[in-house]
């Protein structure tokens, strides 16, 4: 019997966008009901987290997959794999870093596990099977690089403004700004390795031609809200 592999996709994407979501909401509530500093600061502090942005972003791209697994477009593209990306370093930096260094409970250790862990690998494991494929070119890539740096320009230049930090490898006043530096040059490595990895396999899962021109050719730039023409491959 033949899967319909883009009522498969669907699905798969629709429930981690309600994964994404109820851990969104979950957060939200939480740090709305915090005593201590004021509500305008803690969400401030909230939204500057890579963990939450890189979930809002994979919420945005799994919602239009959920309701076109065929989606294309320049911005789109974009946005798909800043997600992608995001999501899997924060994966990775979380278990291999910072989980140790935090113990939630009760509503707090639903979000966790749905931000670091369920999050981060069933959006890989999304693309793997379901792609669209290709959609990875130089020029998207190129685009998708402006988040990351906003980011970090972002947390070092709040961070001397307010003395706060999201994470403790960002923190210059306790590791001073070449230690900074350093930290989030590996990051934006890793950032590098994977996206290139990930390119590489664009072109060579099923999902789409082999040709990344064959869709960039109907998305003629940034904002842009054409798509291509639904292919029966996805």
């Amino acid at each position: 019997m033949k899967i319909d592999r883009a009522a498969a996709s669907r699905i798969w994407h629709g429930v981690l966008a309600l994964i994404v979501s109820a851990s969104l909401i979950t957060q939200i509530t939480l740090t709305a009901t915090r005593d201590g500093e004021p509500a305008f600061t803690r969400f401030e502090r909230l939204f500057s987290y890579f963990t939450i942005q890189s979930n809002l972003l994979l919420l945005a791209a799994v919602t239009a997959l959920a309701l076109n697994p065929h989606r294309d477009g320049r911005l789109w593209r974009i946005i798909r794999v800043d997600a992608l990306l995001g999501i899997v370093i924060t994966g990775i930096v979380y278990a291999t870093i910072l989980a140790g260094q935090s113990d939630p409970h009760g509503a707090a250790w639903w979000a966790d596990l749905g931000f670091h862990y369920v999050a981060p690998w069933t959006a890989l494991a999304g693309w793997l099977l379901f792609g669209p494929h290709p959609r990875i070119d130089a020029r998207t890539l190129a685009w998708s690089a402006i988040w990351p740096l906003l980011w970090i320009t972002w947390t070092l230049a709040h961070g001397a403004a307010t003395d706060w930090y999201p994470y403790p490898f960002t923190d210059v006043a306790r590791w001073g700004y070449p230690a900074v530096l350093i930290n989030l040059g590996v990051v934006v490595l890793i950032a590098v390795l994977i996206g290139t990895a990930l390119r590489l396999l664009d072109t060579r899962l099923p999902g789409g031609s082999s040709a990344p021109e064959a869709t960039a050719a109907v998305v003629p730039g940034p904002g842009s809200g054409a798509e291509s023409v639904p292919r029966n491959d996805t």
